[in-house]
């Protein structure tokens, strides 16, 4: 089983998170947020990746550590999961419609990280949530995970359809591109030898 598990203690947040890439979608989520909750539950129930992620945050400041926190370290669990990241399929892409809204999201589990977002709000907060948190929580996880990652709403008028949406669309590109290739052995998927280089 690839598995990983971060714990993270700043003066800002209290942080427990563990994955289980071959998993089938469980999920125990508090952040305290109840919107980025209901969606890190959409990327672990869409991406078959077991995810618990407990989370303590000064929320009394804003949501902006607990967001960010929450995003690394759910990064770096995974990174951690998938190792030498011999025999994934790497490359992940998924259209992901939500009703009126369709969102894009293309992305190669690289060690190269670099989100391209293309996403935007019309709406100051969803729930609870400050909508502008939403591309940062997609930044610091792709940071945390070495994730070239592409995402785009092509079209859509409600706010909540288009980031439900787009968690959607990366945990399916995510299941996609973690999953292992029978065809590739225990070979690395890079002509280099190595992702991140």
């Amino acid at each position: 089983m690839r598995t990983g598990s971060i714990a993270r203690t700043t003066h800002e947040t209290d942080i427990k998170v563990s994955v289980n890439l071959d998993g089938t979608g469980t999920f125990d989520v508090n952040t305290g947020i109840g919107f980025l909750d209901h969606m890190i539950e959409q990327f672990s129930r869409h991406s078959l990746i077991d995810v618990t992620c407990h989370v303590k945050g000064d929320l009394h400041v804003d949501q902006h550590h607990t967001t960010e926190d929450s995003a690394i370290a759910l990064g770096q669990a995974i990174s951690q999961a998938l190792g030498d990241k011999k025999g994934i399929a790497r490359y992940g892409t998924a259209y992901s419609p939500m009703d009126e809204a369709l969102a894009r999201v293309a992305l190669d589990i690289s060690g190269r990280p670099v989100l391209i977002w293309r996403a935007s709000f019309t709406q100051p907060r969803l729930g609870e949530m400050d909508t502008e948190l939403f591309e940062h929580w997609f930044q610091s996880i792709s940071q945390a995970a070495g994730i070239t990652l592409h995402i785009e709403c092509l079209y859509g008028s409600n706010n909540h359809h288009i980031i439900e949406g787009i968690y959607k669309g990366f945990a399916r590109a995510m299941r996609s591109a973690v999953e292992i290739d029978p065809r590739k052995g225990d070979a690395v998927p890079s002509t280099k030898g190595i992702l991140g280089g």
